[in-house]
This record gives C-alpha cells, structure tokens and sequence, in this order.
C-alpha cells in the first residue's frame, strides 16, 4: 500500500494505491504519507486534468465499497466530461428508481474524488448539492470542465 501527498496550486490531493491501482483519491490527509512524485502517472494526469487538457483517465481503479456502492461508482464513470446528472437519473441508470437517498450516500462515500466523477452529480432541481471535498472544490471542478 502507498500513500502520496500531491500539492496542486489550490490545494493538497492524498492518493492510496494498491499495486499501482488508485484505492482511494481525496481532499482529506490521508496518514501516514511520502510525498509523491511529479513523475507518477497519477499527478500526470491531475496535472493535465486541472489543465483542461485530459478528459478521461488512464490510471487504474479498484475502490473499496458494497456491490451497490461499485455500482453507482461505475455509473458515475459513465458521466461524460462536462456533463451532469442527478441523483434520481443515476438510480434510473442503475435500474433502481427508488434508491435516490441510497444512491446520494453511496456517492457520498465515492472513495476516489475526481477520478470517479460525483463532483458531476447535482439536485433534480439543478442546484449543486453537497461535495465530500467541500463544496468550493465542487465548484473548482466544474469550472475546470466547463460546467460552471
């Protein structure tokens, strides 16, 4: 297991890996930690993600939850760059109408902030909701990807 610290211009970003699979991206230290390398693929990637430049990421997952948490997770990777959708399309997509509340905690727990993309999950009403990172970092992200 490894543990890196990235430090962007707006912030700190801990990374857990699991043979060089991401287990867990997030806002929040994660202890204990080395600080990581510019040459990892992770921060490659970030690096061009917050750039604009990268629209989809390489770097291979394997996040810790239940089967119906892995299942929201996988459809939220489905959400294309840019793009939003709501809490109760997601449990549409998952084909389970009704799981909205289940639906909005699994992605609450979404372990891999950014990579797995709930920051591109919003109310049926069109406002933002909350964020795990905080909602600032919400907004960062949709501003990187045009959304906002």
């Amino acid at each position: 297991m490894k543990i890196s610290k990235y430090q962007f211009d707006w912030g700190p970003l801990w990374v857990k890996q699991d043979n060089h699979k991401i287990v867990e991206l997030s806002f929040n230290e994660i202890n204990p930690y080395a600080q990581g390398a510019k040459s990892d693929l992770i921060y490659q990637e970030l690096v061009q993600y917050f750039k604009g430049e990268l629209k989809e990421f390489t770097v291979e997952l394997n996040p810790q939850g239940t089967s119906f948490q892995k299942s929201v997770w996988n459809e939220l990777l489905k959400i294309e760059h840019g793009t939003t959708l709501s809490y109760s399309q997601i449990a549409q997509r998952i084909n389970n109408p009704t799981a909205v509340r289940a639906v909005g905690s699994a992605i609450g727990k979404n372990p891999i902030a950014i990579i797995i993309p709930c920051h591109r999950v919003i109310n049926k009403d069109g406002r933002l909701g909350g964020y795990s990172g905080g909602i600032e970092h919400k907004i960062r992200l949709m501003e990187v990807e045009g959304i906002v």
